[in-house]
């Protein structure tokens, strides 16, 4: 089984926890999540990252950070180098929900599956605007520029 670990800005990596508790029933094993604190030295962070990955006892690990080039990713980029580790950048809760559920593949299908899964989460659901709703008969009066 493949660890994740959420290192972003704080509080969303608490936040991101949090969906997950809500979301499945029993706190998923090798999850973890580390908010990165303002003020806080980025090596202080990579320790408790460290730390946090000796616990999650895992021999692979999917680690997901908020921005790319900010300092969630910079801490997660020095915590995955060298190790059996892959790192996504740009999270979101459909990438996070789709690799707690695909977790047992391969970390390079995990990867896969996430990324797809982050994709496929963003997507336009409606468009209800006045303007593109078809007009009733009995309007006399064209009012598209008011809302």
């Amino acid at each position: 089984m493949n660890a994740i670990l959420v290192i972003a800005h704080a509080p969303l990596a608490s936040a991101m926890g949090q969906c997950i508790a809500h979301v499945f029933n029993d706190p998923p094993r090798c999850f973890a999540v580390l908010d990165v604190q303002p003020n806080v030295p980025p090596e202080e962070t990579l320790e408790q990252a460290r730390t946090i990955l000796n616990q999650l006892g895992c021999p692979t690990c999917l680690v997901m950070t908020d921005i790319f080039g900010a300092t969630p990713c910079n801490v997660a980029q020095k915590l995955v180098d060298g190790v059996s580790s892959k790192l996504i950048t740009g999270m979101n809760l459909p990438m996070l929900l789709r690799a707690l559920s695909y977790r047992e593949d391969t970390l390079d299908a995990l990867v896969a599956r996430s990324l797809a899964g982050a994709s496929q989460g963003v997507m336009q659901v409606a468009i209800t605007a006045p303007q593109n709703q078809n007009r009733r008969t009995y309007d006399q009066e064209q009012r598209d520029h008011q809302q």
